[in-house]
């Protein structure tokens, strides 16, 4: 799904032969879609020639910060901008600094309301100030400052997931915060068990991302790694399959074994994936297309690639034996292709995450 790709021939670091050299030899290892075990007639086997994701020709934010600028002495902590992404933080009990509205604007009289009762420090401000605080220009009105957002840890997205089918999303500094918002809601509204950034040079979240990610930051689990290769590693080693999305895959998300426990990596707008992760990779894939545009951008395409994953396991949940479904590598065990891993319903959502506005998941 972008440009800048790198052809490389697959290769296992962690030695023998590569997977996709093993994948031509043996066949595929995803039944019904997914990554382990023989796969149906027709879908061939997938080989990894490497490649990059998304890049999309558009300026690419500060990392760390939204696209648009910031007044000098706005204080520290997040922007939270946008009357549903406000609602949302109170909703959870975010703690809140101070909220900024806009002027004579009645239609915000109930959640002024909400924030009063919420013992939120009110200021009515001109609309230009809060177009100065805004990354995109749609405030609608209200723009609040809140505590510095918390992350979690790679072990709580990995205690999420439970023992069966899961997808966690992984951006390979991806620097735009709208990008980084649009991708945690839609990783979210799949059932994500949550996604994972990098500390130094990408996005983090701020008031770009509780924008775009329409309050879904709020809802799933976001780790912030110092290093994205060791993370990876780490999700192998808790039975994740790693996909990588580039354009220059020999196979499309069609025949690319999506589900199961999925790690789904997403490069850079500008960059891609990088070539170290690239080698972490059990497989690649990339969106057909017949038009002439030469790809979406990552957000875009993280969208279809967890639609994708959400298809392939709830088409194997409504084929599961009555008692409930199991994980791809468990359907599959009669071949000793891997150990039983029964599917858990997903775990709840965040509980209490505004007592000390700590990450911490009740699983």
């Amino acid at each position: 799904m972008a440009k800048n790709q790198s052809q490389r021939p697959g290769r296992d670091v962690r030695g023998g032969k590569g997977k996709a050299q093993q994948q031509q030899a043996k066949g595929p290892r995803g039944g019904k879609g997914g990554p382990r075990g023989g796969g149906k007639p027709g879908k061939g086997s997938f080989t990894r020639s490497g490649g990059r994701s998304e890049a999309p020709r558009k300026q690419a934010g500060r990392p760390g910060g939204g696209s648009g600028g910031r007044p000098a002495g706005s204080g520290g902590g997040s922007w939270i901008e946008g009357r549903r992404a406000v609602a949302e933080a109170l909703e959870v009990g975010m703690p809140l600094k101070r909220a900024l509205v806009a002027d004579s604007d009645g239609s915000l009289a109930e959640l002024v309301r909400e924030l009063e009762a919420a013992g939120v420090p009110l200021e009515r401000a001109p609309r230009a100030r809060l177009d100065a605080l805004s990354s995109h220009g749609a405030h609608q009105g209200i723009v609040c400052q809140a505590a510095p957002f918390r992350y979690a840890e790679l072990s709580d997205v990995i205690a999420r997931a439970g023992e069966g089918d899961a997808l966690v999303v992984v951006l390979d500094h991806v620097t735009d915060q709208g990008n980084l918002g649009a991708i945690v809601r839609s990783a979210e509204i799949v059932g994500a068990a949550g996604v994972v950034i990098a500390k130094a040079r990408a996005a983090g979240v701020g008031v770009g991302a509780f924008k775009t990610s329409a309050g879904a930051v709020l809802h799933v689990p976001i780790a912030q790694v110092p290093n994205l290769a060791a993370a990876l590693e780490t999700l192998k080693e808790h039975g994740f399959w790693v996909g990588g999305s580039t354009e220059h895959a020999h196979d499309s998300v069609w025949d690319a074994p999506m589900g199961g426990r999925l790690c789904l990596v997403m490069g850079s707008e500008g960059n891609g994936i990088s070539r170290l992760l690239l080698d972490r990779c059990d497989f690649t894939c990339k969106l057909p297309q017949r038009g002439r545009v030469e790809s979406l951008n990552v957000a875009q395409a993280a969208t279809v690639m967890c639609y994708e994953w959400l298809r392939r396991v709830s088409a194997e949940g409504a084929e599961a034996p009555e008692g409930g479904r199991v994980s791809q590598g468990a359907a599959l065990e009669s071949e000793g292709v891997s150990e039983p891993a029964v599917f858990r319903e997903s775990d709840s959502f965040m509980v209490d995450a505004a007592a000390s506005y700590d990450i911490d998941w009740d699983l």
